[in-house]
């Protein structure tokens, strides 16, 4: 027996990772894989039996993995992006989500014949959108303005508020009604709200307390917070059902903003975490289906997953962004962006049980509603992941060809590069680990983000859309490597850059030149030889080449003194001069280039 458990538990983590692992070199989303690997392994060749394994630890399980998902979703999300787009993620997550729920609600008892009170329940489950499924697709996407921090904080968000809406339609129907029900739905609302929220901003404020204090030691930070997290959050659930996702929701948010101490290294764990948590709850649910449930879905599921994706979600944008500021094909694109994830198939499977146990409806209706869920995760998750980057590039929210810059290192010679490409129109983002620098980019009006680029957060945390290729210009020379090696999944090998930080560095990169990237500017050119040009007097200049003043000409102007850096095409296309060809910029082009001031 302790033999079958032990093989159970390693397939369990082995199928899960592996899946991960599969989806990213084909180019997936890691869903519809674990989906498909729990299925084959439980209702298929009964390799994983959840139920049996568990027992009743199955769903205190599934609710704290859960519980530590949002925690790590909150954490991403920054206020600063609000303004932008504040009223819109406002009104999907009120208006959107009840219109969602009345629709979805509907095509569950019209569609799959669910009792209405079922199909209100699954109608409030599939409110959720899934940001776990969200944060891949827009890392492989890369949208242009607001439609990415609006989807990744409805994603977040509404997830508790999702869990709400079914613990609130599970208690009327214990209740037999809404009538008799009426007066503890507001008590449980007011009480989720004020619990959740309130546990959720002390648990933040209590951890980055102590964090500021350095009264917890570093090796015991994410033990901490951890401990935090699932204290808060049982505590919340002990008070009021199910309040337990706002708290941590909540408290990732709050400690996300505050400017008391650093948590990106309990970002990048929590991060870590997330990766296998997903991948044990997809294989555990997943396993718990039965092939007659699935069979009793049949053609309806497809009906009622074409109903979600063309009329539910354009519907419920369409009301939502009436008025907004949002262009009409970013409309359009946050429409054809819903997938479900793991809250939906956590939470159906939780109150599926709890309907079988009080018996309110027949054992077949509540696996029904498990069954539903999967197919409607299943379903929007193809749909959107195979379709969404082509309807991006069609409605030019993903630009095919981006021509922005990511800059690892924001020194002052970066930030001025960054600065006059940006005024001509080119995104740029700026990413350091030096809050000195990061301010100065702030001032200067450029897009910065403080912290690590090697956390593993950071691929979510940073907004990519328009940008098409990275430079690595800090003067740690393998933070350089190890942030190419990072990215060049995301713009292609081709396109990652790296500056050597002084001519041992160039030098020694010519035995291990497969580990970095793409060497730029001259061979000659270092970091540390373009801070000291920098700091004594030159200045990044742009010049337009012409007949008369061609690029002969601009050398014979600013001598050997002259670094070119860019230069920008006549169709407005930026290229990257590197060290492995001579550049031969031709008249009607732009050059962008460090020269000395007494020249310029």
């Amino acid at each position: 027996m302790a033999e079958r458990t032990l093989m159970q538990l390693a397939a369990v983590v082995v199928l899960g990772i592996s899946a991960q692992w599969l989806a990213w070199r084909i180019r997936l989303p890691s869903i519809l894989l674990l989906l498909f690997l729990g299925f084959l392994s439980g209702p298929v060749t009964g390799l994983i039996e959840p139920d049996v394994l568990f027992g009743e630890l199955l769903f205190p399980l599934v609710s704290i993995s859960v519980a530590l998902i949002l925690y790590e979703g909150g954490l991403t999300l920054r206020l600063r992006d609000l303004p932008a787009i504040g009223g819109v993620v406002r009104n999907l997550v009120t208006v959107g989500a009840l219109l969602t729920w009345g629709m979805a609600a509907l095509a569950a008892h019209w569609v799959l014949g669910l009792r209405p009170g079922v199909a209100v329940l699954l109608g409030a489950i599939l409110v959720v959108t899934g940001p776990t499924v969200i944060g891949p697709m827009l890392r492989h996407i890369r949208p242009t303005g607001p439609v990415n921090p609006a989807l990744m904080w409805e994603g977040i968000v509404i997830d508790p508020i999702g869990a709400l809406l079914a613990v609130l339609v599970f208690e009327v129907l214990l209740a037999g009604g809404l009538q008799a029900a009426w007066g503890h739905v507001l008590r449980a609302v007011f009480k989720t709200v004020l619990v959740g929220g309130g546990l959720g901003v002390l648990a933040a404020l209590l951890l980055a307390g102590l964090l500021h204090r350095r009264w917890i030691p570093d090796f015991l930070q994410n033990a901490v917070s951890l401990m935090l997290v699932v204290g808060s959050f049982a505590a919340a659930n002990a008070i009021q059902s199910e309040s337990g996702l706002l708290a941590v929701t909540v408290m990732g948010i709050a400690l996300a903003n505050q400017k008391w101490t650093d948590v990106q290294d309990i970002a990048e764990f929590k991060e870590n975490l997330r990766v296998l948590l997903i991948s044990c709850l997809f294989i555990l649910l997943s396993a718990r289906l039965r092939l007659e449930d699935l069979i009793q879905v049949g053609w309806g599921g497809a009906v009622f997953i074409a109903v979600l994706v063309v009329v539910a979600r354009p519907v419920a944008v369409a009301v939502c962004t009436f008025g907004s500021r949002l262009k009409l094909r970013e409309r359009v694109f946050l429409a054809w962006m819903a997938p479900r994830g793991i809250v939906a198939a956590a939470v159906s499977s939780l109150f599926a049980l709890r309907l079988e146990e009080t018996a309110l409806v027949a054992t077949g209706e509540a696996r029904l509603l498990v069954s539903a869920t999967f197919c409607a995760i299943v379903g929007t998750v193809a749909v959107y992941g195979l379709t969404a980057p082509w309807v991006a590039r069609r409605l030019g929210v993903a630009v095919p060809d981006p021509q922005g810059v990511l800059f690892v290192g924001a020194p002052a010679w970066t930030r001025a590069v960054a600065e006059l490409l940006y005024k001509r129109g080119f995104p740029v983002l700026l990413v350091d680990t030096n809050r000195e620098n990061t301010a100065a980019a702030r001032m200067a009006g450029l897009p910065v983000y403080t912290g690590s680029v090697l956390a593993e957060h950071a691929l979510d945390a940073l907004n990519l859309g328009g940008l098409g290729r990275l430079l690595a210009v800090t003067p740690n020379e393998w933070v350089n490597v190890l942030a190419v090696q990072r990215f060049e999944r995301v713009f292609g090998r081709g396109d990652c850059y790296q500056l050597p930080s002084h001519r041992e560095a160039r030098h020694n990169r010519e035995s291990h030149r497969h580990l970095g990237g793409r060497p730029l500017f001259a061979k000659d050119v270092t970091y540390a030889s373009l801070v000291q040009s920098f700091a004594t007097g030159s200045l990044v200049k742009a010049t337009k080449l012409s007949a008369e003043f061609n690029y002969e000409a601009f050398q014979t102007r600013y001598g050997e003194d002259a670094v070119l850096l860019f230069v920008i095409t006549a169709s407005g296309k930026l290229q990257v001069v590197t060290a492995q060809a001579r550049a031969t910029p031709a008249p009607g082009q732009t050059v962008v280039a460090l020269v000395p001031q007494d020249k310029a």
